[in-house]
């Protein structure tokens, strides 16, 4: 992860800020050295039960053959 300095966050405020949204939080350093997390605070209010998808490269085919043979073969 790339800490960014406390000029960096003052020059490129907005292009951090999304970077944030993008990556979920950026790190920043001060001149006495210690070190700080900028990330969002999510204010829309979600559903525990949302879950981001993933591409995994498998079909629906895919999903239906392993389900039947899971069921024959514990059945």
């Amino acid at each position: 992860m790339v800490i960014y300095t406390s000029s960096d966050i003052q020059k490129k405020f907005p292009e951090l800020l999304k970077k944030v949204l993008s990556e979920g939080q950026i790190q920043f350093k001060t001149q006495d050295g210690q070190i700080f997390v900028i990330r969002p605070i999510s204010s829309v209010k979600e559903s525990p039960f949302e879950v981001r998808s993933i591409k995994l490269g498998i079909t629906t085919k895919d999903i239906l053959e392993a389900i039947r043979e899971s069921r024959t073969r514990y059945s």
